[in-house]
């Protein structure tokens, strides 16, 4: 369901939210904060790879099905959650903080992701809903926010397979590059800091 940032239309998007604009630079931030207090050890790092991994397939999935401001994503991954992406990005950081050894950054984590994405979500669903009308607001009555449901929407209209171009076009692959150098840098860590 993700919106772009490159569009002009519509007006509830125009801009974006502070948090909007912030949040990627604030990952960071947490990101290297995360890395400094990390305690890691070999178990946390085996079950924070398994859960990062699976996000980062989640990203991966998500990315080749949506058309940004162009087609409503109501299959793949959409057809469980409206925001697969972020989804996708909170395993991604709950399997960082699991492999970190270090459960207060747990708290950080969950304070920090949940009071930037939720917002950026809901301003994103308005968004939709001016681009796409009752077809969207069918969809947002169907498919939760966040949290997958168990079985697939389906829309009656012709589903859209996985299109590996478009993993390519929204350069999805900088978060599998994002995920090495930060494991690398766990990894590291565990063994040489002790």
């Amino acid at each position: 369901m993700s919106v772009s940032e490159e569009s002009p239309e519509p007006r509830a998007r125009r801009g974006g939210t502070w948090i909007q604009r912030w949040r990627v630079p604030l990952g960071f931030l947490c990101g290297a904060l995360f890395l400094i207090f990390a305690r890691p050890r070999p178990s946390a790092l085996i079950v924070g790879a398994i859960v990062s991994i699976l996000g980062l397939a989640v990203r991966g999935w998500a990315a080749g099905h949506i058309r940004k401001n162009s087609a409503l994503a109501t299959t793949g991954p959409y057809a469980f959650t409206r925001n697969p992406l972020y989804l996708g990005s909170f395993l991604l950081g709950l399997g960082f903080t699991i492999a970190s050894g270090f459960w207060p950054l747990g708290i950080l984590f969950a304070v920090l992701f949940f009071g930037i994405y939720f917002p950026v979500m809901r301003v994103e669903s308005r968004t939709m809903a001016e681009l796409f009308g009752e077809r969207f607001q069918q969809y947002a009555r169907e498919v939760p926010l966040f949290l997958p449901r168990v079985t697939p929407y389906r829309s009656g209209e012709p589903a859209n397979g996985f299109d590996s171009s478009l993993y390519m076009r929204y350069r999805e692959y900088r978060a599998a590059l994002g995920l090495v150098i930060a494991w690398a840098l766990l990894v590291f860590k565990a063994y040489y800091f002790k």
